[in-house]
């Protein structure tokens, strides 16, 4: 009997706060934090994704809570593969040995040769029959909407967790760009830092996140409507009791200065190695924003007034690098074009 061979589409965007897995046919079938909780006894994966995240910062010696990614790269090869493999058991749960599984996976632009191989690697273990590394602007803007092959330059700035990936896109393909690692997780430690120096409050990360994301305005004009603020509760760093204090949006705004600066100039910079065509194809189609960064409050006002640009933030920020990664796989010849660079090692 013959057993007819089917194909099935998955895109990837592996980042280092989240994983997100887009089916062609299904849109987004996973959207979870890039964590997994391991016994470190019997090596057993106890949880990945948000109930591994709840563990960070509570589990015992013997559990072993890990982020695999670090910086937009893999830096636990076996955690990464067995955090991929239980979310891909999540969404495929009956997949078939006779399905040919065709993967594309959104990475920094900025990653090594080595870096790709590595990814490639974990993503062809899982059974793939055919992959292909997309860089991250390249997926977002495919999946912003934008018309990556016409001859028109277009701007986009990524702001993931552990990188910010800035591009100036045009004919199929990225131009001129910038991978900074700095981004989400970087952010977060800003807030930690100033915690600990303005409070004497020893903060974990998930409150700094939730600092950055509830209370977080990097826009020096905000309006007092938009600022708001929250209680933050952490340790006492003199005594070593438990404390809460009330944080504002002035504080983010004086904590996040120094990152955001860094983001800022890398898109300036961007722009100065720009060809002069592009520079005024830009002028017209402004900067678009994705990630989870282009969620803080002001940001894009900040790059308006910084850069004289219009900015504009994506409806999907926070699915635009997986859904590109999906939406690539139907056309597998273009797709193949924009992958050329990463298929040369």
């Amino acid at each position: 009997m013959c057993i007819p061979l089917f194909t099935v589409d998955i895109g990837i965007d592996l980042g280092t706060a989240n994983t997100l897995i887009f089916n062609k046919n299904k849109g987004i079938i996973l959207n979870e934090p890039s964590v997994i909780a391991v016994d470190d006894s019997t090596k057993k994966v106890l949880a990945v994704g948000q109930p591994a995240k709840e563990m960070l910062g509570r589990a015992p010696d013997r559990i072993r809570v890990v982020r695999p990614l670090q910086d937009g790269v893999i830096s636990d090869f076996m955690m990464t593969q067995a955090m991929l493999r239980e979310f891909i058991r999540k969404v495929m749960p009956e997949r078939s040995f006779v399905s040919k599984t065709r993967i594309v996976v959104g990475v920094p632009s900025g990653v090594t040769g080595v870096e790709k191989r590595a990814v490639e690697e974990v993503v062809r273990n899982m059974g793939a029959k055919d992959v292909y590394i997309l860089d991250e602007p390249m997926a977002a803007a495919i999946g912003v909407g934008i018309d990556v092959d016409a001859p028109v330059g277009h701007m986009i700035a990524d702001i993931g967790g552990g990188t910010s990936d800035i591009a100036i896109i045009a004919l199929g393909g990225i131009v001129t760009n910038a991978s900074l690692r700095v981004a989400g997780d970087e952010m977060d430690e800003a807030i930690i830092n100033y915690m600990r120096r303005s409070y004497n409050i020893l903060i974990g990360d998930k409150t700094a996140e939730d600092i950055k994301m509830q209370v977080g305005c990097i826009y020096p004009g905000a309006s007092p409507e938009e600022r708001v603020s929250m209680e933050a509760k952490g340790r006492d760093v003199l005594t070593g009791l438990p404390k809460a204090v009330m944080v504002d949006s002035t504080d983010t705004l004086n904590a996040l200065e120094e990152p955001i600066s860094i983001i800022i100039e890398g898109i300036k910079n961007t722009l100065e190695n720009a060809p002069p065509e592009l520079s005024a194809d830009i002028t017209n189609t402004g900067v678009v924003l994705t990630g989870g960064g282009a969620r803080i409050k002001g940001f894009d006002r900040l790059i308006q007034q910084q850069t004289g640009l219009n900015v504009i933030i994506a409806d999907n920020a926070l699915e635009a690098v997986a859904e590109g990664t999906g939406k690539s796989l139907a056309d597998i010849e273009s797709l193949k074009r924009y992958a050329v660079r990463e298929k040369k090692y």
